[in-house]
């Protein structure tokens, strides 16, 4: 398997302006376009929270988009760490836990 083959798995946070603006609606599209598995849900703290599981050059570019996120929302910090890859292929919106 060549590096841009190679299987990423990231749990990531992100905070800011995060919450009401679309975030996890374009994460579901953004992380869909680029064939990742995994899934987004808001935070009672008001970060949103992503597993993103897929090619290291998928996974690399969606934490880079998700520097900066839709249109009307604002990125304080994207915090990234290893881990398990999903049990399900697909990416899904989970319920605030």
């Amino acid at each position: 398997m060549g590096a841009k083959e190679e299987v990423l798995t990231l749990h990531v946070t992100i905070t800011g302006w995060v919450q009401g603006v679309g975030y996890r609606y374009w994460t579901l599209q953004q992380a869909q376009t680029r064939q990742l598995s995994g899934w987004v849900r808001n935070r009672r703290d008001g970060s949103v929270e992503a597993l993103f599981s897929g090619r290291r050059d998928a996974v690399e570019a969606m934490i880079a988009a998700c520097r900066h996120g839709p249109y009307s929302a604002q990125v304080d910090d994207v915090v990234s760490a290893p881990a398990d890859a999903p049990q399900h292929p697909g990416f899904e919106m989970l319920p605030t836990p």
